[in-house]
């Protein structure tokens, strides 16, 4: 079809619009890049914009060797890998019985999930369930609280319910019972919506503060973004790693960029190898008519 003048100007409009969203993301990422790797004095005389001035990794080398990044950042992995594990186990074997038409009471379950989205017992009735457990001051207290986000399970939930039944009933023809058809047909179809929500996971583990900070006493089990959090808002503790490198000249600037780019860095490195799921038409053609 031909473009009409009304049909260039929206789109028109709705690119510039997308663009400017896209800068106010991407500017404030490229100008903390900059600032980690940029000389001392050019960040001194605020030269540093966009692009490195003076290019070095003082910084890195700093906070490599004056602070906890690298336990943390190991906790970090453990925390992530183990609770989008965990998650995507529960959120699966949950989406999966109350998308089956035949499952008795699935509306009610359903509802039931719903309402805790509007409604929760609150901070402090879940730490004391946590501590009646015995969780505190472990791992098991982030994942379990949080194993299944209903958001997330209505999502998969959804996309199962779109699957043909034409691929049910043939596989019952087939002699499928539930599990094999869980496994050999219903995930395979469903990579998109897998990917996507193993991404919502792994972002949120990954940032995983208030409840760190909430349930784990030990410092040498904190992760990632609470040691972050400490290096930005401690003054003494950036100026005892600016002495600790006193080889090499930095600055608390220079530190905190560095801290805030190891901290995304994961999470955009992860993120192209999972985005060709979130447009990619598995279902199509699937089933012919």
């Amino acid at each position: 079809m031909k473009s009409t003048n009304g049909d260039r100007l929206f789109y028109g409009l709705n690119y510039t619009l997308l663009g400017l969203i896209a800068l106010t993301c991407l500017l404030p990422l490229l100008h903390i890049a900059s600032l980690s790797l940029s000389h001392t004095q050019e960040i001194l005389s605020g030269r540093v914009t966009l692009w490195p001035k003076g290019w070095n990794t003082d910084a890195y080398t700093s906070m490599l060797e004056g602070t906890r990044i690298l336990p943390a950042f190991k906790n970090s992995v453990i925390i992530t890998v183990v609770g989008v594990l965990l998650s995507m186990l529960a959120t699966v074997l949950t989406a999966y019985p109350l998308s089956r038409k035949m499952f008795p009471g699935r509306k009610w379950f359903t509802l039931a999930m719903i309402f805790t989205m509007m409604f929760t017992g609150g901070m402090i009735p879940t730490y004391l369930i946590v501590k009646l457990f015995g969780l505190v001051n472990s791992y098991w207290a982030l994942w379990i609280p949080s194993l299944v986000n209903t958001y997330n399970m209505l999502v998969v939930k959804t996309y199962f319910e779109n699957i043909p039944d034409e691929l049910e009933e043939a596989a019952k023809m087939d002699g499928c019972g539930q599990w094999r058809q869980l496994l050999q047909i219903i995930l395979p179809l469903s990579k998109p919506v897998l990917a996507t929500i193993t991404l919502f996971y792994a972002v949120s583990y990954w940032n995983l503060f208030f409840n760190v900070m909430l349930y784990i006493n030990e410092s040498v089990k904190y992760n990632l973004a609470v040691l972050v959090q400490q290096m930005i808002q401690n003054q003494q503790l950036l100026q005892e790693i600016v002495l600790t490198g006193a080889q090499v000249e930095v600055v608390p600037e220079s530190l905190k960029a560095a801290s805030v780019m190891v901290m995304m860095v994961p999470m955009i490195v992860l993120y192209p190898f999972l985005q060709k799921y979130f447009v990619k038409g598995v279902m199509l053609g699937a089933v012919k008519g």
